[in-house]
């Protein structure tokens, strides 16, 4: 009786909470997104919101301004966070925990609270809603996202490869570009992930900084869910499709680049 016991309560029934959760507020939305994108406006099956997505000028220049806002403010981001996070995790700094937690105090004031403050420091000092303020808000609202990981990497990294690099000759920037980064890219590439996919859902920022003619594709799925037309249903819907499969791309192509970047260590302790 015993044994029968310990097989009804396994570790994983926890989990089962947690499944049905994610089956009811997740799976099923997504779901239904996908019914609404193959159907027409008289709610018979159609390919023609796919269609329209790749045949209308005007979403693929947002969807090639969503991209371009996405790397760049990504690019920005990565070259001002790996040396903050290089510095913050450096001997001198490593054991001041609260210098790093002052990169993250930012993230409990609401996002919005944010935006406004720092639309109202770019008034003040002449800047204008323009294309270049909307990289600025999202390089401000997401920088956490992109120091934190790189940090941590860094932080937790084997310090003695260093050391052994140092013993064997090697210049500090032979040892940077031959030890250190290779080491940090998992948080690179984390860094990188986090920060530019939910630049695409993120319309509230170049709604508030930009200017009419800078756009995300985030805005127009949530301009075509507003209207109440049924046939705009289909269009929103299949847009947001292919934004997900462009955001499950990009975790594809994080995730191998990081399990590389993880076993060449080891390939190398090897040889």
């Amino acid at each position: 009786m015993r044994k029968r016991k310990a097989k009804v309560f396994r570790p994983t029934a926890f989990s089962f909470p947690y499944l049905a959760v994610t089956l009811i507020f997740v799976i099923v939305p997504l779901f239904l997104v996908l019914i609404y994108a193959f159907r027409g406006a008289n709610g018979g099956f159609t390919f023609e919101n796919f269609r329209l997505v790749f045949t209308d000028k005007e979403t693929l220049r947002q969807l090639g301004q969503t991209v371009g806002i996405a790397a760049l403010s990504t690019a920005i981001c990565l070259l001002i966070a790996y040396p903050v996070a290089y510095v913050l995790s450096s001997r001198p700094f490593n054991k001041m925990a609260i210098l790093a937690l002052l990169f993250v105090i930012p993230m409990w004031i609401n996002f919005m609270l944010r935006i406004f403050a720092l639309q109202s420091l770019l008034t003040v000092i002449g800047v204008k809603k323009s294309f270049g303020a909307a990289v600025i808000g999202m390089v401000y609202d997401f920088f956490p996202y992109m120091l934190l990981p790189i940090y941590t990497v860094l932080s937790n990294m084997d310090k003695s490869y260093v050391e052994a690099s140092t013993d064997l000759g090697a210049n500090p920037a032979l040892t940077f570009f031959r030890v250190t980064l290779p080491l940090s890219l998992p948080g690179v590439i984390s860094g990188v992930s986090m920060m530019f996919m939910p630049i695409f859902s993120s319309y509230a920022i170049t709604k508030m900084m930009g200017d009419m003619n800078t756009t995300v594709i985030g805005a127009k799925i949530a301009s075509l869910f507003e209207n109440q037309n049924y046939g705009d249903y289909g269009y929103g819907s299949a847009l947001s499709f292919i934004l997900l499969l462009i955001v499950l791309v990009v975790m594809l192509v994080g995730s191998v680049l990081t399990r590389r970047t993880a076993k060449a260590p080891s390939k190398g302790g090897k040889a």
